[in-house]
């Protein structure tokens, strides 16, 4: 048995879903109480928030449901790890919107673990969360990934600046690269064949992490093991990227219709030779749900691309968790590339992508053309360790935990 010493790391899914009585959850909202901005990690120095608005012509009845996961982000069916007497929380306490506040009735903001004692994490590894009808847990309004970390091993990382070689690259600022290389002692309480894999989640992009396999030995991925306690794990040619574009739309001066441009002069442009300025490291702010101004509005997001850009352009950004969603692709109307989605007041990091769409699958992404690569950004690299536990009929333990610091300017 294990010692119950955890962080909990929290990602989410921003998307409404519907059900017959047309109940829909927005603006989904998870943070920890002590940094609101960073990928959440909860401490037992600090707690969970998870807010969101319920679109509802009646006060909502729902259930949060918490599962564990293997590798996968399947839930596990495994008896020992269902948790089945403390895996689901039901007295919600919904405050009502203001009533200009027309797309949503009901704001919900909730601290776990929450002090009845409903919810508890006892396995460090991948977890989901549901947002579902209390009645019918089948019925998944929202859900949201998270890690719980049984953090006993201490890792050492570091990040290098490199140049990819071997190839002839144009624009010669596509070579940025960043290395980053962990090691770790083992302690003794752990069994060395069972150490396997590490995984590296840039900023908040859970759905593109980097990962490095126990048995990986190429250029890019590299495991090392001196068949006693030292192990190293080494990521090269990580793309430097830039920081992310932003919209803020908090101003009713600037912002006072319901249908409003992302950028007050409209229409946005390449910026792979432009400076940018500090992002959210791929978050974003709403404004106070009990503000007047609260409200939802209908953004337009446009580009004009370089003429050679021939591919599909996509939207990704903390409204979609950064993932390449065929429903977010532009629109191309002779050379100009739009897309209007609905979003809350507040601020949004965001970014343009290539790609190409190939039944419904999208291929040959290139996130650099339109925004650019420079070492000059401060990303966040969180690092994961992973155990194959014995324990409980066997499943995926994370035994280590760190965050490497923002790359300074």
């Amino acid at each position: 048995m294990f010692k119950y010493s955890f962080l909990w790391v929290i990602i989410f899914v921003n998307i409404s879903f519907v059900n017959a009585q047309q109940i829909q959850i927005k603006s989904l909202e998870v943070y920890s109480s002590d940094d609101r901005l960073a990928l959440p990690v909860i401490t037992p120095k600090n707690k969970l928030i998870i807010e969101f608005d319920v679109k509802s012509e009646f006060e909502p009845s729902l259930n949060i449901v918490f599962r564990f996961c293997d590798k996968g982000w399947t839930p596990t069916q495994n008896i020992f790890l269902l948790n089945q007497n403390r895996n689901s929380f039901f007295l919600f306490n919904f405050d009502r919107l203001p009533v200009t506040v027309e797309e949503a009735d009901y704001h919900f903001k909730g601290s776990f673990p929450d002090k009845d004692g409903f919810i508890e994490l006892p396995f460090s590894g991948k977890w989901k969360f549901y947002i579902t009808d209390s009645q019918d847990t089948s019925l998944v309004y929202v859900e949201g990934r998270f890690f719980v970390v049984d953090n006993n091993v201490s890792l050492h990382p570091a990040l290098k600046r490199d140049e990819l070689e071997g190839k002839t690259f144009w624009p010669v600022e596509l070579a940025k690269v960043f290395n980053i290389k962990t090691d770790f002692l083992l302690p003794e309480d752990f069994y060395p064949t069972y150490v396997d894999r590490l995984e590296i989640i840039q900023n908040r992009n859970i759905y593109y992490p980097f990962v490095i396999e126990r048995n990986a030995n190429t250029l890019v991925r590299q495991f090392k093991w001196d068949a006693d306690r030292k192990f190293t794990y080494i990521a090269r040619d990580i793309q430097a990227g830039k920081e992310y574009r932003k919209v803020d739309i908090r101003n009713f001066n600037f912002f006072a219709d319901k249908n409003v441009k992302a950028q007050r002069n409209g229409l946005e442009f390449s910026r792979f030779f432009l400076n940018a300025g500090n992002d959210l490291n791929g978050n974003k702010i709403y404004m106070d749900f009990k503000e007047p101004y609260a409200t939802y509005l209908n953004v337009t997001f446009s580009i004009r691309p370089p003429e050679e850009i021939k591919s599909d352009i996509f939207l990704v950004g903390a409204f979609n968790s950064f993932q390449l969603l065929p429903e977010y692709k532009l629109n191309n109307d002779n050379g100009i590339f739009s897309i209007t989605i609905p979003l809350k007041r507040g601020i949004y990091d965001y970014q343009y992508v290539v790609a190409d769409e190939s039944n419904s699958e999208i291929i040959n992404a290139d996130w650099l053309i339109l925004e650019g690569n420079t070492w000059n950004n401060k990303k966040v690299y969180d690092i994961f360790l992973y155990y194959d536990e014995p324990n409980f009929g066997g499943y995926e333990r994370i035994i280590g935990y760190t965050r490497l610091p923002r790359v300074e300017r």
